[in-house]
């Protein structure tokens, strides 16, 4: 398929807000791509080269961006052609690079989207140039990575060329998505799942497939190869690859997460004899361990509960490695920082701080990091996600050793209510978030579903009241008034996914719980995510009452807490927190795995 071809789609998608009409269009996508294509398609569609768990950055901020286009601009303005259509001033020397730049800059300023920009600039130099080449895919797909492949002295000047002579053979509309890849801002408002009901779209006219594919993707997180194998087989039934589909290691599980019960009577009724243990306030961690190697030559990785690898920025993992009885292994734990002379755990902002790409071992020593080791997935070349967690469990103590950097979590198996909510309390004095607990018999399972693993969702006797937080995803934000209107923000607006539309519904406006420095951060923040012409993203659904002053992409995610659900008909969610209060912004997570609409009336009505 040329790129052009491809271009219009995303053009298309990006004007629906209905899932269903995203789900017949990108089916209608998949069904004309080849077989060579599906792969760079599929990573392309979500603002990427390769699939989320590997590490391959562009390395290209906005302004080394619009330094590209500038380039581009310079080598294909003519002086016989007027482009003030473009620029508040007419045209000007060639090589004023600089003056360039910053007419770009303002215009970039006015239009708030740097795909736009490109848009604009290649298509007003369209009609000088003429007909472009018809670069196909899997084309444009290969050069990005050479752009993106470029390292070491000079590297910066290289990509910005290279930029430079692609645009030199794509279209105006190309261009703009091409801009939007580099940046991982599609904004296209659609997710994994919605891609998955595409494909079973594609081959089969519905959506009856999608649950076997989903099934297979958690198991190993890889659209684009989920999507070619099920595509272009035509034998293979997604039943089939559910079944076959298996873990690989250096391709990351999505992670197994908590349901909500309010007491540990509640708990003991629904799920009977539990394995508890404690609930560390840390950043989950996928460990992948291959002692015979990596292709890339590594022994071990890591991963967030996005699926992002993080093995550069855990140095203690050589640590892990060492301790590791196994010669491969998947391990799921928490990771929490802790206080090397006091030993105690540290909140969670320290334990993200860790997550950087810079001074890695200077923070590595100054907060020192313990791996609490809760699962083992994969073990000496088997895979375990179908056996039993008791079973794993007495695996996973032959698999690992413990040390000060790592440790396997404890856990009782517990049949009574009270001692049960004895275990809770317990792990709450120590500083912990209470307890979690699981069947012993279950599977791992990912995301929520059924009562497999569950936490307290609300101390004994105080029904009605949410102890335990939310995670909202922030859609914007409101000026600022008094002091706060010097620092420009002094509200924020939160919703919730609703799954069966695809829509992020408000759920309630946010003032208190920040001190006037976390009001600051978290607007510098936001305003790297600013919505293009401050329009609402196209998934937003939101009464105009509620309309935000600065409209963000749905990228960050806070953690919420609040006195109670109630009934509200000023919110599209038709629920509302009472006396909300942010209490912490959770980078460790995307919009896709905050709380659902659903979720959040389960609660309600627990």
């Amino acid at each position: 398929m040329i790129f052009d071809q491809f271009a219009q789609y995303l053009a298309d998608l990006e004007k629906i807000s209905s899932r269903l009409e995203m789900t017949e269009l990108l089916a209608q996508l998949f069904k004309k791509l080849g077989k060579d294509e599906i792969v760079p398609a599929s990573y392309l569609i979500q603002g990427s080269l390769v699939a989320n768990y590997r590490s391959l950055e562009f390395q290209l901020s906005n302004k080394m961006l619009i330094r590209s286009l500038a380039s581009f601009y310079a080598r294909h303005a003519k002086p016989d052609v007027d482009h003030q259509s473009l620029f508040t001033q007419g045209l000007f020397d060639q090589d004023d690079q600089q003056t360039i730049v910053s007419e770009l800059t303002k215009k970039y300023k006015n239009l708030g989207d740097l795909g736009e920009l490109f848009y604009q600039v290649v298509s007003d130099l369209a009609t000088v140039d003429g007909q472009k080449e018809a670069l196909t895919i899997v084309e444009v797909h290969q050069q990005l990575e050479l752009i993106a492949g470029e390292k070491g002295e000079g590297s910066q000047d290289r990509k910005i060329n290279l930029l430079a002579d692609l645009l030199d053979q794509v279209s105006a509309l190309s261009a703009k998505f091409i801009a939007r890849i580099i940046l991982g801002k599609m904004r296209l408002g659609f997710s994994t799942m919605t891609m998955l009901d595409a494909l079973s779209w594609a081959k089969t006219g519905d959506k009856s497939q999608s649950a076997l594919l989903e099934e297979a993707f958690q198991k190993k997180a890889d659209v684009g190869l989920l999507a070619q194998l099920y595509l272009f087989d035509e034998n293979l039934s997604a039943k089939e690859l559910a079944k076959n589909y298996q873990l690989e290691l250096g391709i990351p599980v999505v992670p197994a997460l908590c349901q909500r019960l309010n007491s540990g009577q509640e708990i003991i009724d629904k799920m009977g004899e539990v394995i508890a243990e404690p609930k560390y306030d840390g950043l989950r961690i996928q460990i992948h361990i291959n002692k015979n190697g990596f292709a890339d030559g590594s022994f071990y990785k890591a991963y967030t509960r996005n699926l992002e690898e993080v093995s550069a920025m855990f140095p203690e993992l050589e640590q892990v490695l060492t301790q590791c009885q196994a010669q491969t292994a998947i391990f799921d734990s928490e990771a929490i920082a802790y206080d090397p002379q006091t030993k105690k755990f540290l909140p969670f902002q320290e334990t993200i701080s860790r997550k950087r790409k810079y001074q890695v071992d200077v923070k590595a020593e100054e907060t020192p990091i313990c791996f609490y080791v809760f699962d083992l997935l994969f073990y000496n070349g088997r895979a375990l996600i179908d056996e039993p967690l008791i079973d794993r469990k007495k695996l996973l103590d032959e698999a690992i050793q413990d040390s000060t950097v790592v440790k396997k979590t404890i856990y009782q198996l517990i049949n009574d209510p009270q001692t049960l909510s004895d275990f809770h309390q317990k792990q709450l004095a120590v500083g912990l978030e209470g307890a979690v607990m699981k069947k012993p018999e279950s599977a791992y399972v990912a995301g929520r579903k059924g009562w497999r693993w569950v936490k307290i969702k609300e101390a004994e006797g105080q029904r009605g009241k949410l102890n335990d937080t939310l995670d909202c995803i922030m859609l914007g934000y409101y000026r600022g008034k008094g002091k706060r209107q010097s620092f420009g923000i002094g509200a924020l607006l939160v919703g919730v996914l609703d799954q069966d539309t695809g829509k992020i519904k408000t759920l309630s406006k946010i003032g208190t719980g920040l001190t006037d420095d976390q009001f600051r951060a978290i607007k510098q923040l936001a305003d790297q995510y600013r919505s293009p012409q401050n329009q609402a993203n196209p998934q937003y659904d939101f009464k105009k009452e509620l309309k935000a002053d600065v409209w963000i992409e749905p990228n960050l995610v806070l953690e919420i807490a609040a006195d109670e659900i109630s009934q509200s008909p000023s919110h599209t969610a038709g629920v509302a927190l009472r006396f909300p209060r942010l209490v912490t912004i959770r980078q460790d997570k995307n919009w896709q795995q905050a709380t659902t609409l659903q979720e959040l009336k389960e609660i309600r009505q627990a």
